[in-house]
């Protein structure tokens, strides 16, 4: 769906909720709005329910610029009514003199939400939204096609403006991590008798950028599929001991930076066996993330993407129970 700047769908105007996810706030903030400011929409439909305009939204979204500034609500509320800009993209640019932050740029109204959110380190806007978003398109659709550009987008602005924003990127990114966790079912009992095989995930000794892995193994426990999780920059020697200990039927190791990626170590633990003499096993290792991109392992899989590591596991894990 191609992001646009008009009023919704079928030109009937937005929702309230619709609203509030362009906007990256809780739609009882938009509510609450339109009762303490007069920031409402100018037409309202059949039974007094709210149906915003594009002329609305261009309002509402000068007013999210002023706040970012520092401006008080009730002051924002007022210059909003005031100087309501003609047109959408001239209110997005906010007035002169005042930085409204920075924007995803060409990516969908949901990733523009979600940034405009994290810009403002308005925790309950950005748990509602991720939430949201993950339930309406579930999980690997709403990483690949949300999530991913917001922060891919978000990171390429904070770079630009010399890291005036790292905290934002690392707000978002924590409470990304916090509602992949929550929209996962909680892991189920080892069954009796033979227990699954899990996945190992771990980043590799001296990576510590970790949201990745959490996408992948909430969407493994989301398939019903064991995972053990060890995360950020786990040494070789626990790496190998857990290989060990837990006999998982694959191993995703990842590593953001070229620097990081180990072709020896992913060999190694390729080689790593366990079980009873003669039917000894080892695990299929999955070398993840672009730091492998330099880094080529012959004979083990470099998925591309979460969509082609659920792929490659899938046959992997299933056999292995």
């Amino acid at each position: 769906m191609a992001p646009t700047d008009g009023p919704g769908p079928q030109d009937g105007g937005l929702t309230t909720g619709e609203v509030a996810r362009r906007l990256g706030v809780a739609p009882t903030t938009v509510r609450s709005w339109d009762r303490r400011y007069g920031l409402g929409p100018r037409v309202r439909s059949r039974g007094r329910h709210r149906r915003w305009t594009a002329a609305d939204l261009a309002r509402l979204e000068r007013m999210c610029a002023l706040t970012t500034t520092g401006l008080p609500p009730s002051e924002a509320a007022r210059l909003a009514r005031e100087q309501a800009a003609p047109d959408t993209r001239q209110a997005r640019a906010g007035h002169p003199g005042v930085r409204s932050g920075p924007r995803p740029g060409d990516v969908r109204q949901e990733c523009r939400g979600l940034a405009r959110a994290a810009v403002r380190l308005d925790p309950g806007a950005l748990d509602e939204l991720l939430a949201t978003v993950i339930a309406e398109r579930g999980l690997v659709a709403a990483w690949t096609e949300v999530i991913m550009p917001t922060l891919q987008a978000v990171g390429r602005k904070w770079d630009a403006a010399d890291e005036r924003y790292t905290e934002v990127e690392h707000f978002l990114s924590w409470h990304v991590v916090g509602a992949l966790r929550r929209s996962a079912p909680p892991a189920p009992s080892a069954p009796s008798g033979r227990p699954a095989a899990p996945t190992l995930l771990a980043c590799v000794p001296g990576e510590n950028h970790t949201l990745p892995l959490e996408v992948l193994a909430a969407a493994l426990v989301e398939r019903g599929m064991p995972i053990r999780m060890f995360g950020a920059a786990l040494p070789a020697e626990a790496l190998t001991e857990a290989v060990r200990r837990t006999g998982p039927a694959a191993v995703g190791l990842w590593a953001q930076s070229r620097t990081t990626a180990s072709a020896p170590l992913a060999r190694h633990i390729a080689a790593v066996e366990w079980g009873v003499r003669g039917s000894r096993r080892r695990p299929v290792v999955l070398t993840l993330g672009p730091g492998w991109a330099g880094e080529t392992v012959p004979g083990l899989p470099h998925p591309s993407g979460l969509a082609e590591a659920l792929t490659a596991l899938r046959p992997v894990v299933g056999a292995s129970g």
